[in-house]
Order: structure tokens, then C-alpha cells, then sequence
């Protein structure tokens, strides 16, 4: 009979609210990856109508456009669950405890302010988008609100990402930079 060895959930993947978070973030790295799968298909699509069929294209270009700002913004939050960014941590290694958790603070914090502002200010030109119903100057003509709808979208789960971020350092489920006390 075989038996199950228990997995092992780190502190801040024990909280709820976090937890609930952190699967919103995997959500979003599955959507954004099944987009890359799709704007590949609309690229050998585009590919074939092209050159084997000797056809003009109207909407793949841009459509796989869209599709690659989307899995950028939608995937941010994700690619910050798994701490999937370049991250140089020299100087908070070098640093003790104290030091390493208020400049944890300071990166978090000010990267907040930064993504509320973008946030606040992509939802708002997604906002005239839709009021205005602007289209691309393209052939296809899309309405501009449904691809620019992925950059507030993004911006805020990221956001939403980092304050996650924020409390599980502050409740001290989480290590600063995710480096441990030597």
C-alpha cells in the first residue's frame, strides 16, 4: 500500500485571504500561457494564408499584438507569485535581518504606488475607449476597449499581487526577498 507523503505549504500559502490570492495570480499565468498557445496558432495561420495561399491578411498582426500585451499585463501577477523576475539580491543578502526587512518595505511599497498609478491611469484610457467606442485605424477596425481592457485588468491583479506580497511579509509568513536568516 502506498503512502502519501504530506505536502508541505509555506506559511503565507496556509492563510486564506493569501491563498485565495495566490490562486487568482496561478489563474492568470495559466491564461496568459494558454494566449501565447493561441497567438502561435494565429501566427501559423497568418503564415499559411500568406505565403501558401497568397493572401492578404487583415486581423492576425494585430490580434496576436493584443494577445501579447495581454499575457505581459495578465501575467505579471504570476510571474510575481513565483518571484519569476530579475531579481539581483546581493545587497539584501549582505544585509541583517532588520535592514533586509525595511528595504523588503521600501521595494514593496514603492512598486505598489507605482502599479496603483498605472492601474488608475490604464483604467482610464480603457475607460475613454469605451465611451468614446474607438476603434484601430486597421482594416479590422477592432474596438479599442476589449485589447485595452488587459492592461487595468493586469496592472490591478498585480497590484493585488503585491499587497499580498505586502501582508504576508508584514504578518512574517514570508521572508524578505525570500531569503533566509543566516
Amino acid at each position: 500500500m502506498e503512502q502519501s507523503i504530506p505536502v508541505q505549504l509555506k506559511a503565507s500559502e496556509r492563510h486564506p485571504v493569501l491563498r485565495f490570492i495566490y490562486g487568482i495570480s496561478t489563474v492568470c499565468g495559466w491564461f496568459a500561457a494558454a494566449l501565447i498557445v493561441a497567438s502561435i496558432f494565429v501566427t501559423c495561420h497568418m503564415i499559411f494564408v500568406r505565403f501558401v495561399l497568397g493572401q492578404s491578411t487583415i486581423w492576425q498582426t494585430e490580434a496576436v499584438i493584443y494577445m501579447m500585451i495581454a499575457v505581459t499585463t495578465i501575467g505579471l501577477s504570476y510571474v510575481q507569485r513565483l518571484r519569476g523576475h530579475v531579481n539581483v539580491d546581493l545587497i539584501p543578502s549582505l544585509l541583517p535581518m532588520p535592514a533586509r526587512r525595511a528595504l523588503a518595505y521600501i521595494v514593496l511599497i514603492a512598486t505598489i504606488v507605482l502599479m496603483a498609478a498605472l492601474t488608475w491611469y490604464s483604467a482610464h484610457a480603457w475607460y475613454d475607449a469605451f465611451t468614446r467606442n474607438w476603434r484601430s485605424s486597421t482594416v479590422w477596425g477592432v474596438r479599442l476597449w476589449i485589447p485595452w481592457l488587459a492592461l487595468p485588468v493586469g496592472f490591478g491583479l498585480y497590484l493585488l499581487q503585491l499587497i499580498a506580497d505586502l501582508v504576508a511579509l508584514h504578518l512574517r509568513l514570508d521572508t524578505p526577498f525570500h531569503l533566509e536568516e543566516v
